[in-house]
């Protein structure tokens, strides 16, 4: 049997990350009967063209979808036999839903039109500003986007009590010269936080805080087509060099890491312990209840030879659920599900008590870690945080590591919950909606929980006889000193299996228009002294000069204390850049705008959606198409304050 149901619009906006189908959590009790599917096209109102990259969920589920590049959808395994919703949303557009009855193995085809829609801005307080008034929640002044200033959290709470967001300063890299400075080094970075909290605030109709804006972060929240590694290493290196976007004398060169692919299957065993945060700033919708949901997902990927224990921690830290195999999945859901908020936060002695756990079911070559699930709103207790952060890192030198998952908004401690996990050996993540969740949780399991290659560093040599001048885009909080690559003691990132990574380096070449690099004295001796006391040659002596830099990567195995060495060097010569590299040009251009970058002055939003356009590609998972979506968002938000002004 098949129908055919069109429908009208609802009113609503949710940035939302793409989900695939999954197990749903209903139960009934008169059991399940045979799955039904729902199919269909999401189109633009106004146009009637298909629309990619729109999120189709079942309500109550966690069955969902994104649309393909002409807007068709299809949901697997939907109960049947009852009457469900479906929702379509997409960031710009109305919200829509249906309830439908579906019949036992009935296919249904349901056709949305979506029209476009304004966010409104919620009342927004600025922190540190009590005489601050809040903007109104409709009307010009409250369609305004808001720009970040000092002292500045960006939370959407109408009570500044609430908004005391946190996040580390971060000053743009400048120009160096290879004359002075040949040397560029830094640990990689495979958090994604910063993108997802990032597109958080815009939902919100507010412009992101400068320092929440960590550009390598967002361009590493995108898959990228990077060849699998196919020799003795376990992720495989590739470059790319293009002329850059935003100025075309000089070059974006790209450096591209792909960690090895495991099947979850073939994952080792894991030994987790859930330390959630259970304090009475959990008790809003986006904290506990969204992160009960969110470990859910998690549990449903377990297999029997995995292990889950559950510490919670508030007012003291208590053992919840002793370590369980996975083969009992409804004790561990019941009681995920009995938690609740309350009482302050001694985050000290929860994390005391989750290693304890962890150690005492150690699982020898598994995989072994704690995952904190918390606000930020992080109290040590009668511990300090020197104390906390050398517990992380003596169990994460015993094997296990640490990955944080941040919840909510208005108290977010983004500075520290990224230190815990820097220190832990494992990634941070910043989950704003179930969607999210599953992506980190699910899609991303691998890379998220198993690392395949610790202390991965990287150092590239620029060639002063092709080279100008150059900057890393991002990475500002990873720098490293030349003298730390071969520094096996160094703490650097983590790579965890099917992880990718990307460096952007914008390099301007010998001949084109010169850029303030900055100066010194000239030197009373001679040329700059390196770090291993040898003069340096003058510029352009006895370098290759077809080489335009020279990579080199370390890394150790993630049980190894001796590092592993790869080199690579990268021609001149620029090409057309590939859909992949237009498309993380565009996402760091974008970084750079909500930066206020002068590296990217007379770009615009409406060069970067362009850019971003044309590197959309295929997209199987809408993420790009997502990130398109958000960009026009803030293009019409930016628009509606000149208007206004």
């Amino acid at each position: 049997m098949k129908s055919r149901i069109v429908l009208g619009t609802l009113a609503a906006v949710l940035i939302a990350a793409p989900i695939s189908p999954a197990t749903p959590f209903w139960r009934t009790d008169d059991g399940e009967g045979a799955a039904a599917r729902i199919e269909g096209r999401v189109r633009d109102a106004a146009s009637g063209l298909g629309i990619g990259g729109a999120q189709v969920s079942v309500a109550g589920t966690v069955i969902g979808t994104l649309t393909d590049a002409r807007g068709r959808y299809a949901l697997e395994g939907v109960p049947s036999g009852r009457s469900i919703t479906v929702t379509v949303r997409l960031i710009g557009y109305s919200e829509m839903s249906r309830r439908v009855e579906v019949g036992e193995g009935e296919t249904l085809t349901i056709d949305f039109e979506l029209e476009q829609a304004t966010v409104a801005l919620q009342e927004i307080v600025v922190a540190g500003d009590e005489s601050a008034a809040p903007l109104p929640a409709t009307g010009p002044s409250g369609a305004r986007m808001l720009r970040a200033s000092a002292g500045y959290a960006g939370a959407v709470k109408a009570d500044p009590e609430f908004n005391t967001e946190s996040y580390a300063r971060v000053d743009e890299n400048p120009w160096k010269a290879p004359a002075r400075d040949p040397l560029s080094t830094f640990s990689i970075d495979v958090d994604r936080a910063s993108y997802s909290n990032i597109r958080r605030f815009i939902s919100n109709g507010v412009r992101p805080p400068v320092d929440a804006v960590r550009i390598e972060e967002m361009v590493n929240y995108f898959p990228y087509d990077y060849p699998d590694p196919d020799g003795e290493h376990p992720f495989g290196i590739s470059t790319e060099i293009a002329p850059a976007p935003w100025n075309e004398a000089h070059h974006l060169v790209r450096i591209g890491i792909q960690g090895e692919r495991i099947d979850l299957a073939d994952l080792p065993p894991s030994n987790f312990v859930f330390l959630l945060d259970v304090s009475g700033s959990m008790q809003s919708p986006d904290k506990l209840p969204l992160l009960k949901r969110s470990m859910r997902l998690l549990v449903n990927e377990l297999r029997p030879e995995d292990r889950v224990a559950l510490v919670v921690y508030a007012g003291a830290a208590g053992l919840v659920l002793e370590s369980t195999p996975g083969s009992e999945r409804e004790r561990i859901l019941d009681a995920i599900e009995e938690l609740e908020a309350g009482g302050s936060t001694a985050g000290g002695a929860g994390i005391r008590l989750a290693y304890e756990v962890a150690r005492r079911h150690h699982i020898e070559g598994g995989n072994n870690r704690v995952i904190l699930a918390t606000d930020g709103d992080f109290n040590v207790g009668a511990s300090s945080d020197a104390e906390m952060t050398r517990l992380i890192e003596e169990r994460r030198a015993g094997g296990t590591f640490l990955s944080v998952l941040g919840f909510g908004t208005g108290n977010l401690k983004d500075s520290k919950m990224e230190a815990l996990a820097d220190h832990g050996n494992g990634n941070y993540a910043y989950i704003d909606n179930l969607l999210e969740a599953r992506k980190v949780l699910v899609e991303e399991m691998g890379g998220t929980l198993l690392t395949i290659a610790k202390d991965v560093k990287i150092q590239v040599e620029f060639n002063p006889a092709r080279v100008q001048a150059y900057r890393l885009i991002g990475y500002e909080n990873r720098l490293l000193a030349a003298e730390d690559f071969n520094d096996d003691t160094k703490d650097a990132g983590e790579l965890g299996a099917g992880h990718s990574v990307t460096a952007l380096y914008e390099v301007v070449p010998v001949g084109a228009p010169p850029v303030d690099t900055g100066s010194v004295d000239d030197l009373r001796y001679g040329r700059s002294v390196g770090s291993g006391g040898d003069r340096e040659p003058a510029a352009g002596a006895g370098q290759p000069t077809e080489e335009l830099l020279f990579v080199k990567l370390r890394y150790k195995a993630p049980d190894g204390d001796r590092s592993r060495l790869i080199e690579r060097p990268l021609h001149e010569g620029t090409s057309r850049a590939s859909a992949d590299l237009r498309f993380a040009g565009a996402v760091a251009a974008f970084g750079m705008l909500l930066r206020d970058s002068k590296h990217c002055d007379g770009f615009t939003v409406d060069d970067v959606l362009r850019l971003a356009r044309s590197g959309v590609g295929e997209d199987p998972l809408g993420y790009r198409s997502e990130f398109v979506r958000l960009v026009e968002v803030t293009r019409e938000q930016e628009l509606l304050e000149v208007a206004v002004r």
